[in-house]
């Protein structure tokens, strides 16, 4: 499936629609409009992490599993992923999993905000994860363990990446890389294959921290004339 707009979410949201459509609680043709106090605002998605009917959604992430096993022709060792609504790091695990119970599975939330591993909520710049509760989908048994990466870490390894990948990716993309790689270290997993998601394309990440230095590059930068 394509991502119109460039998100691991357009998978969810075009569920969620097809769902509506069933129901009659949408027309095509017809503009719906709704407030929402996160990333989600890009879709139609009411109560999205505790709707029970969320639930059905499930199946449709963990299509990404199905993609992840084909992909990597059933060799994926360990599959990492940061944790918003859990969605899809639990359709994720939960299909790996029933193909190979050996496949590791790791959640990822913010150090700030480390409230899976028993911490408290608090601020942090990983957007769109690390919600400060438990979401009542997530099954925290499909996960071996949830690791912990700082709101700096995250936003330096984005940079990183699009500075010598050449991909421009957001901060849940830089934590997941984090998060990758100190799996990678670990002796134990020498030759493994380890397999994360890149959640979000950069573009809509320009007015937060992670381009503030370039931000201000740009506003600081004189006329040159052209004579």
């Amino acid at each position: 499936m394509m991502q119109p707009t460039a998100s691991i979410k357009d998978r969810a949201a075009h569920a969620m629609i097809v769902d509506a459509e069933k129901k009659n609680l949408i027309t095509l043709g017809r503009a719906h409009i709704r407030k929402y106090r996160d990333q989600y605002g890009i879709y139609l998605s009411p109560q999205r992490i505790q709707n029970g009917s969320n639930h059905a959604l499930l199946h449709k992430l963990g299509e990404e599993g199905l993609e992840i096993w084909e992909d990597t022709y059933g060799q994926v060792d360990i599959f990492v992923m940061v944790i918003g609504s859990g969605g899809t790091v639990f359709g994720v695990g939960q299909y790996l999993k029933s193909q190979n119970p050996n496949v590791k599975i790791y959640g990822v939330e913010p150090a700030e905000s480390n409230v899976l591993n028993g911490g408290k909520p608090g601020s942090h710049q990983i957007t769109g994860n690390g919600v400060g509760f438990k979401p009542d989908i997530l099954d925290m048994d499909v996960m071996e363990k949830v690791l912990e990466v700082s709101s700096e870490d995250a936003v330096n390894m984005a940079r990183e990446l699009a500075l010598k990948e050449g991909l421009m990716v957001g901060i849940s993309s830089g934590a997941n890389t984090i998060a990758a790689l100190r799996l990678a270290n670990i002796p134990e997993n020498k030759g493994k294959l380890i397999v994360t998601i890149h959640p979000s394309f950069g573009e809509r990440y320009l007015s937060s921290v992670l381009f503030q230095k370039l931000r201000k590059e740009a506003e600081n930068m004189q006329p040159v004339s052209v004579d």
